[in-house]
């Protein structure tokens, strides 16, 4: 665990925590370090929540199951992120979706308990470790605020052009590259692929964007402004 001190002081959880005080407090918080293959999920829905994941590296998608089989991608998780947080301090104890590796990871483990729970050797940034959490806390109920924004719009166009502008506004450029390939995409917004690809194609002819796989250039603001109205 040593040897990754130096990349848990640049993660949001421990932002502001020295080394030398993170490596103190790991005695107290007594994480637990798995690794997992392309596919393997490291949480299903429905079973019993103990702890949450840092990912130190790899990435992850959190998925919504469908009883008919289908799914929705609701995010994905990359190094210094967390999942499981919106868990750990609910009154039910269950994991609600599936998180499952796309590519081979590797993710640390705590126990909320060891997190909100002030340690016998009184560590120095345990306040920060809380404060940091609760931040954290407030950006994930934000982004999943702007996912139902997305998905509440009646026509494709629609969710396509809120996506899009809120990612022009977060980068203040019009050109930018998404986090999401284009069958991520697609299930983030709750649509099928060729309907995704269809619609893009269309709005690309009618000069209100271009786009190479995952890179996008907004060429008409205005227009694309409409389709929210």
């Amino acid at each position: 665990m040593n040897n990754k001190i130096s990349l848990l002081t640049t993660m949001d959880l421990f932002s502001g925590i020295s080394e030398a005080e993170l490596s103190s407090m790991l005695y107290c918080l007594n994480p637990r370090q798995f690794s997992y293959e392309k596919n393997d999920c490291p949480a299903r829905a429905g079973e019993l929540f103990t702890s949450l994941g840092i990912v130190l590296s790899g990435e992850l998608s959190v998925v919504k199951e469908r009883i008919d089989g289908s799914r929705m991608v609701l995010t994905q998780i990359r190094p210094g992120q967390m999942f499981g947080e919106m868990v750990a301090f609910s009154a039910t104890k269950i994991w609600p979706n599936t998180v499952c590796a796309t590519e081979k990871s590797e993710i640390l483990f705590l126990s909320p308990e060891k997190i909100t729970t002030t340690c016998g050797n009184a560590c120095i940034g345990h306040r920060s470790l809380v404060n940091n959490l609760l931040g954290i806390l407030s950006d994930k109920a934000l982004h999943l605020n702007k996912l139902v924004e997305y998905i509440s719009y009646k026509t494709l166009r629609g969710k396509i052009s809120a996506l899009l502008l809120e990612q022009y506004r977060q980068t203040g450029n019009k050109t930018f590259t998404l986090s999401f390939d284009r069958n991520h995409l697609a299930e983030y917004l709750n649509v099928s692929r060729p309907s995704l690809s269809r619609e893009l194609s269309r709005m690309k002819e009618e000069g209100l964007l271009d786009y190479h796989k995952s890179s996008f250039k907004l060429l008409n603001l205005e227009k694309l402004e409409s389709y929210l109205e």
